[in-house]
């Protein structure tokens, strides 16, 4: 039952990624993928509702998650649509790198690659797409709220970035208010705590144990892959940079 499940996740996310893919060649700009993202576990999620009949349990963790999906999805768009025409710096910089093989190792290294996280991460919409039950329990509740707080830690750290950046007298200069006081990096605390919240609420359902591999890679890639390194380096020898490290905690939020 549940390999049929992550065959038809597996195929459908295939069948997204290739979409993106082919759409990246035409815009020429990789970082379009980072608006897919978001958008793959939406497709994934309503792709299970469609084939299975889905609890309560199911349609609230779905909801949690397209909630998340679609926000980060519109934030990256419109992030995307006020560079206007440029492509993020970390898919410009590995454009050149690539040079002619740059459609061979986009596919492999990006778009392969991140469907593959992708059928990893979406592991607890699997899970409780198969749970009889409806019953709420207090473990649910629990990691609700966590996935909620984690939504809104991330969500507000970037409303509160966008703001920052859109003042022109502002260009160049760190945000270091707010948020981004207590965290270099509020939004990416906030992804990791949401999804550590969908692992709790998956914890009662049958095979839930199994879940903490999607909090697990999602920590693992944001603290030291993706996400906290590749950033930081971008702000290396920066001086205002430098002094804002001393000052401030690069993840858990703190005075």
């Amino acid at each position: 039952m549940i390999t049929d499940l992550y065959s038809a996740v597996l195929t459908n996310i295939a069948i997204f990624f290739g979409v993106v893919f082919a759409l990246s060649i035409i815009l020429k700009r990789n970082d379009i993928v980072d608006v897919a993202w978001g958008l793959g576990f939406v497709v994934i999620g309503s792709t299970l509702i469609y084939t299975q009949e889905g609890s309560l349990r199911y349609i609230l963790l779905f909801g949690l998650i397209l909630t998340w999906g679609m926000r980060l999805a519109m934030h990256i768009l419109f992030r995307l649509i006020n560079k206007k025409g440029k492509e993020d710096f970390r898919y410009a910089q590995w454009r050149e790198e690539w040079g002619s093989f740059v459609y061979v190792r986009s596919f492999f290294q990006i778009y392969v690659l991140q469907a593959l996280l992708m059928l990893v991460i979406s592991s607890p919409l699997v899970i409780v797409i198969q749970d009889n039950s409806s019953e709420i329990t207090l473990i649910h509740a629990i990691g609700g709220f966590v996935a909620l707080i984690g939504l809104t830690f991330e969500a507000l750290g970037d409303y509160q970035l966008s703001r920052f950046k859109s003042k022109k007298e502002n260009k160049g200069k760190l945000m270091t208010t707010g948020l981004w006081s207590l965290t270099r990096h509020p939004n990416y605390f906030g992804e990791v705590t949401f999804w550590w919240g969908v692992f709790i609420f998956t914890l009662p359902s049958e095979f839930g144990g199994y879940a903490i591999v999607s909090a697990l890679t999602i920590t693992f890639l944001i603290l030291g892959v993706s996400g906290i390194p590749m950033l930081e380096k971008k702000y290396e020898g920066n001086k205002d940079f430098e002094e804002y490290k001393k000052e401030t905690n690069a993840f858990w939020p703190g005075l």
